[in-house]
């Protein structure tokens, strides 16, 4: 199994680099397993978004928390979680960091403050809350981070939890993924007003960051997590991003017109990870590139070698306390 998760907390340029990589890699790598048929399904694939879930978590600390999304591989390898537990959650196998349970869209690793991806819109945000909540009833500084899409901006329980963080100062982050549409509808087609009104209307400090620029999205995200350490509240960060691909992994079969080839180039000339690259130069982000191709080759590696779980053990792990499983006639 491989070691080579993402700390937190790091800022080193190189270090950022690796884990920006490590997410695209990641993802890339899924999309051929999901049309290999390696991995049932489909997934929500982040290409494009690295510099979000880097910038914020390089902001944490390891004991701090996340919820995150059904887009939420990058956000669990940025938190620090092992590329080949992953992989193997992801094909299915008793060694994923759910035992092959959760999936690609309920993946979770508690180990490092991951409380979950979310197959809801919008449901990890109570979840940060109460993490949130918890952390302060314990006398910690810890902070909690709720990851969601643009499309989560109208849901009741985000509004809700927005309210219930003011009200009770909680130290939460709320980072917005503005990548422009939710699904196939654009964002400016269903959000009135601006996004950043919904927070500022509960008076939650908030702000809109650059979500292709790793370093502004740190800036803003470690400005946030002192301010929240420092007992002064909640904040809201709208992160302006694009995903290069469709909503999940069977749209490229779909031939599905809503965006333009013109929109997806002038986003990619703004690649997030080809920005940082360019900017340590080949000599540094090569050898990066190469690691990086190790680690997914171990990862898959470890994944494939996995066992599967067994039949017998399907009520294994659903309820708190064991129940009986009803057998034979009623």
């Amino acid at each position: 199994m491989s070691s080579s998760g993402v700390v937190s907390g790091a800022r080193d340029p190189a270090e950022t680099y690796r884990a920006m990589r490590l997410s695209r890699r990641f993802e890339e790598r899924v999309v051929d397993l999901v049309n290999a048929n390696e991995i049932a399904g489909v997934t929500h694939e982040s290409v494009g978004q690295e510099a979000v879930a880097v910038g914020v978590c390089s902001a944490l600390r390891p004991d701090d928390v996340i919820t995150s999304t059904h887009r939420g591989h990058g956000h669990l390898l940025a938190k620090g979680a092992d590329p080949g537990r992953m992989m193997a959650e992801l094909l299915g196998r008793v060694t994923g960091t759910n035992r092959g349970r959760g999936g690609s869209m309920h993946v979770a690793d508690f180990g490092i403050g991951v409380l979950g991806a979310n197959g809801m819109v919008g449901a990890g945000a109570p979840w940060a809350a109460g993490a949130a909540w918890a952390a302060r009833r314990r006398g910690s500084d810890g902070v909690a981070v709720c990851f969601f899409g643009d499309g989560a901006v109208n849901q009741g329980v985000l509004l809700e939890t927005l309210n219930l963080a003011a009200a009770w100062c909680l130290p939460v982050i709320f980072v917005c993924e503005n990548n422009g549409y939710a699904v196939t509808t654009r964002t400016a087609d269903a959000i009135a007003g601006e996004i950043v009104a919904r927070a500022e209307a509960c008076g939650i400090p908030a702000a809109v960051v650059d979500g292709m620029d790793v370093d502004a999205v740190y800036d803003v995200a470690a400005a946030s997590v002192a301010r929240a350490r420092a007992g002064t509240g909640p904040s809201f960060l709208e992160c302006r991003t694009y995903r290069y691909f469709g909503h999940h992994t069977a749209e490229r079969t779909m031939s599905l017109t809503y965006r333009t080839e013109a929109e997806i180039e002038a986003w990619r000339a703004r690649d997030p990870v080809a920005a940082v690259a360019a900017r340590l130069g080949p000599a540094v982000s090569a050898p990066i590139d190469r690691a990086v191709e190790v680690t997914l080759d171990e990862a898959v590696a470890f994944a494939r070698a996995s066992e599967r779980p067994r039949a017998v053990d399907a009520y294994e792990f659903t309820y708190a306390s064991p129940i009986p499983v009803r057998r034979g006639s009623c």
